[in-house]
């Protein structure tokens, strides 16, 4: 019986113990102080991003990788503006004429190179004929009256002539002259540009050195002053203008002089400079924007008059380098980039942007200007990077 009453009170201590382990076990202290708080949390996952990763020569990742060095430039004033290129007016000349013709023989087609001087069209003109015509009956007039007022001269000193016709001779004299004069004046305003004339037949030329970029005339075209476009138009493609929309906010940060940075997405690659030669003078109503004229240097041709370009007002003090958002790794309240230290390896590095564009932003702090950065493929080398962490731990 005693043995019988003993195991119940055994059983019994087992289970207190149990509870009392398993409770120790629950609430014991380390078991609480694994929860980190969250500053601790984001400076540990910052330090473990410090770190490189290389791939051995061969690696189908690095096919996937492209890096580029990009210098310091100039930070822009805000984000890309609307803008676009013209023909710039001070190298521009757009040819009409001031007479009536018909087109009998062209000569220069567009993108022919020309010089100053070089005929472009050759026109038959009723009006210069007219006009010599008149001129020479005029010249011919005023020499005859010119003779009559030489031999009443003459005759005045002996009475052989009254005063009265010694006058009337003189007035139909100067009446000459002045119909002479009327009719150089017309010719000069048919021409005001001096262009070789042969007969009734004017020919056409350039003003200027450039190439010819528009042309109206048509073989047998009929022309005349009341034309609604030029003949012809001739420029030196290699200045250009650019019309830039401003926000009147930022009228106050523009300055003559300050520089304009061009992109086009004929060539997203490249940038382009530009100087800035005229501030807005009226402010559009319907866009509350102000129009500035840039000067484009365009020695290679790739821009073009009508094209529409986004342009960046660039600050007169402060550099930072133009990174492609592709290649910004943002993790939280950090942002990084992967500098390509050897061919092969690659080091995240963090970087302080100044600026964020919709395609570029401009990073100032953690860039010198000088490093290999890789600007596409950065999020694959990311996901590798993080696995070759998850391998370490």
């Amino acid at each position: 019986m005693t043995t019988k009453k003993k195991k119940p009170l055994v059983y019994g201590l087992v289970a207190i113990v149990a509870v009392v382990v398993g409770a120790w076990l629950f609430f014991k202290p380390s078991k609480i102080s694994q929860h980190t708080p969250l500053a601790d949390t984001a400076a540990q996952a910052h330090a473990e991003l410090s770190g490189k990763i290389r791939f051995v020569p061969g690696a189908a990742q690095l096919a996937m990788l492209q890096t580029q060095t990009i210098p310091l430039s100039p930070v822009p004033i805000s984000d890309q503006l609307s803008a676009r290129i013209a023909y710039d007016d001070d190298v521009t000349a757009r040819i009409s004429v001031s007479f009536s013709g018909r087109i009998i023989e062209l000569k220069a087609a567009p993108g022919d190179a020309v010089k100053a001087g070089q005929v472009l069209a050759v026109i038959d003109s009723p009006d210069f004929g007219a006009a010599f015509a008149d001129l020479n009956k005029a010249r011919s007039d005023e020499k005859r009256k010119q003779l009559a007022v030489k031999r009443a001269k003459d005759l005045v000193p002996g009475e052989a002539i009254s005063t009265r016709d010694w006058e009337v001779v003189q007035a139909e004299y100067a009446q000459a002259q002045a119909e002479t004069a009327r009719a150089e004046q017309r010719i000069k305003n048919l021409n005001p540009y001096g262009l070789k004339i042969n007969g009734q037949q004017v020919l056409l030329a350039s003003p200027m050195d450039g190439v010819v970029t528009e042309r109206t005339a048509t073989p047998a075209l009929e022309v005349s002053p009341s034309l609604n476009a030029p003949l012809f138009v001739v420029t030196n493609p290699k200045r250009l203008w650019l019309n830039v929309d401003l926000p009147e906010s930022l009228l106050s940060k523009v300055k003559l002089g300050g520089e304009v940075a061009i992109q086009s997405d004929a060539y997203p690659d490249q940038s382009f400079m530009s100087k800035i030669i005229q501030l807005g003078q009226t402010i559009n109503p319907n866009t509350r924007r102000a129009t500035i004229l840039a000067r484009v240097d365009n020695p290679d041709g790739k821009l073009l008059p009508e094209m529409f370009v986004r342009a960046s007002v660039l600050q007169a003090n402060g550099q930072g380098v133009r990174v492609p958002n592709q290649a910004l790794i943002i993790r939280g309240l950090y942002t990084y980039v992967f500098i390509e230290t050897e061919p092969g390896e690659f080091t995240l590095r963090q970087v302080k942007p100044i600026t964020r564009g919709v395609d570029f932003s401009y990073v100032g702090e953690g860039l010198t200007g000088s490093e290999r950065i890789v600007t596409k493929g950065a999020l694959m080398l990311e996901a590798e990077f993080l696995a070759s962490l998850g391998d370490k731990q």
